[in-house]
């Protein structure tokens, strides 16, 4: 292979391009941030304005770096109906609930958790209750859909013209696919959309061909490759250095746990627990809570480093954050706050991370985590936060990633994978726990109130509901 590869990482805060020479390496980086803007009453993706970024890095590294090559890793839940050339409705946010009388629809006829391994999920969580809104309340535009595009492939087709499916996101807790069938859902049978997806095709294959105008208005033609899923991206390129028996903690926005090794039947699915699809079409047991998120909104957008002091002196004061902050999670019952006192500063960041280290830490336990741990986004460069996850999990070797960017590697692990290409070794880092005294104590604590917590909500739900009647 000559030239470099393009790799376009999608995530709901963040967008960025990685380039990769075909030995690795990586040559570059630039990011920016989506807007999400009005339309119709509905919170859309302004795509127009993330594409023409996307073309202006594209032709400048294509000049720089000699890239012949692109792919794309995208965030879950969103998707694109198109007809021919044209995009029928701008491309939903999937932070906003449907409307009641949609919901009543088509809540009920949602699959059983034991066909797809997604419970029911709010908002666009599940993409199939976010087509049906759009079904009922754009039926002419859905009348002459031509094809119901995952969010990584319509980029594909937005660079190369071609539609496509892929089973990593097709079966991303989307209540559109069957894991132990490898086919589409009851629900995608009954409602008739079977022919409105396109054929799949795996992820990282080539696809078609872009056209790129170069700052001297020369063009090169730039192949695409089929786009991918984040976080099972990131697990594919973990699997693919050699690592195996490990459970991923890939981390951005979401926290998103994967351990294989978890039987499909110790899955809850009223703790966001679920089956996701690995990029070969296997069921892949996850669990996953909007870490990244809780932790902006518990520390106030802290982005100074934290001092194991500052934590210890919220521990001492018993300061704890309760769950939950965000939507989805393995307490979807209660709503996040701070209890013991008020904190500011460094020592409410302090509070925030060892929220999540908390949350992480019961999410193991809930998936079943036995293994090696590997770390991964965001969160891997926080050493405070691993150090933390370490002397919590003492039985486990716990590893991170020295790039932490496993969603877009793993991108371009699958483009390089097929031409033949294995250029990225194992370069995870092992972890050194920290000592910070009262740890196991303050886990004890806060397990027990948040449990407590989410018990005393489904009480008060179950009698409501038996009021109800």
């Amino acid at each position: 292979m000559s030239g470099a590869l393009a790799v376009f990482d999608l995530g709901k805060t963040n967008s960025k391009l990685f380039v990769f020479s075909p030995d690795g390496t990586l040559l570059d980086e630039r990011r920016t941030k989506p807007i999400w803007q009005d339309f119709h009453g509905r919170s859309v993706l302004d795509d127009e304005r993330l594409f023409a970024w996307m073309n202006h890095e594209l032709a400048e590294v294509a000049a720089t770096h000699d890239v012949t090559r692109l792919t794309i890793s995208a965030h879950g839940c969103a998707f694109a109906l198109v007809r021919g050339n044209e995009l029928l409705h701008p491309i939903l946010d999937y932070e906003q609930e449907i409307p009641d009388a949609v919901a009543d629809a088509i809540d009920p006829i949602l699959p059983d958790f034991a066909e797809t391994y997604t419970p029911w999920l709010p908002l666009g969580f599940s993409i199939a209750r976010h087509i049906y809104w759009l079904e009922v309340e754009e039926p002419e535009a859905f009348a002459v859909t031509e094809a119901i595009l995952c969010y990584p492939q319509y980029w594909v087709w937005r660079f190369s013209g071609r539609k496509l499916a892929e089973w990593s996101y097709l079966g991303a807790h989307s209540q559109l696919w069957a894991p132990l069938e490898r086919d589409y859902s009851s629900l995608v049978e009954r409602l008739g959309w079977r022919d409105r997806f396109p054929a799949i095709a795996p992820a990282g294959a080539v696809v078609g061909e872009a056209k790129v105008t170069l700052a001297d208005g020369s063009t090169r033609a730039i192949a695409v490759h089929n786009g991918v899923h984040d976080s099972n991206a990131a697990l594919a390129y973990y699997r693919m250095t050699g690592l195996s028996d490990f459970t991923l903690v890939s981390t951005g926005t979401w926290v998103i746990i994967i351990n294989l090794d978890c039987p499909l039947g110790a899955l809850d699915q009223e703790r966001d627990m679920i089956a996701n699809v690995t990029v070969d079409g296997e069921p892949a047991p996850s669990l996953r809570f909007m870490g990244g998120r809780e932790y902006d909104l518990i520390s106030e957008g802290w982005n100074k480093p934290i001092t194991q002091g500052a934590v210890e002196r919220v521990m001492e004061r018993s300061v704890f954050a309760m769950p939950s902050w965000a939507a989805g999670g393995p307490f979807p019952e209660t709503k996040g706050q701070i209890v013991g006192g008020e904190v500011s500063g460094e020592e409410r960041a302090a509070v925030a991370v060892l929220y999540v280290a908390m949350m992480t830490d019961l999410s193991l336990d809930l998936i079943k985590s036995e293994n090696l741990l590997v770390v991964d986004g965001g969160l891997a460069k926080v050493d405070l936060f691993t150090a933390m996850l370490a002397q919590l999990r003492p039985t486990q070797t716990v590893v991170r990633s020295t790039m932490s960017e496993g969603s877009a590697t793993g991108a371009a692990a699958l483009a390089f994978k097929a031409l033949g290409l294995k250029p990225f070794k194992d370069e995870t880092v092992p972890v050194t726990a920290s000592y910070i005294p009262g740890l196991d104590a303050y886990r004890a604590r806060w397990r027990e109130m948040a449990e407590g917590a989410r018990a005393a909500a489904r009480s008060g739900m179950a009698e409501a509901e038996r009021a109800s009647r």
